[in-house]
């Protein structure tokens, strides 16, 4: 699936990945491949992006709040404010 992590001032991450997890406003949930469509608040905390199975080549990002949107495969994930760790 495509992921795009962005903020108002630029673009931190593109490209396709195995999954990735976010701080839902309720908890955090994780998002794969072919995963139904929905839209989510997100709090401040660790997004993880999953760039395949074994978790080996894994980029994290400590991200204000925002919202994610999945739809045809591709999530979008929209902050506040971003940091790569």
């Amino acid at each position: 699936m495509n992921l795009e992590i962005l903020t108002p001032e630029k673009k931190l991450f593109s490209g396709e990945v195995y999954g990735v997890q976010m701080p839902g406003i309720t908890g955090s949930f994780e998002v794969l491949d072919k995963h139904a469509p929905m839209v989510s608040a997100l709090k401040a905390g660790k997004v993880k992006v999953l760039k395949d199975k074994t978790n080996a080549a894994a980029a994290n990002y400590e991200v204000q709040g925002g919202f994610v949107e999945v739809l045809n495969n591709k999530v979008t994930v929209l902050v506040e404010g971003a940091v790569e760790l």
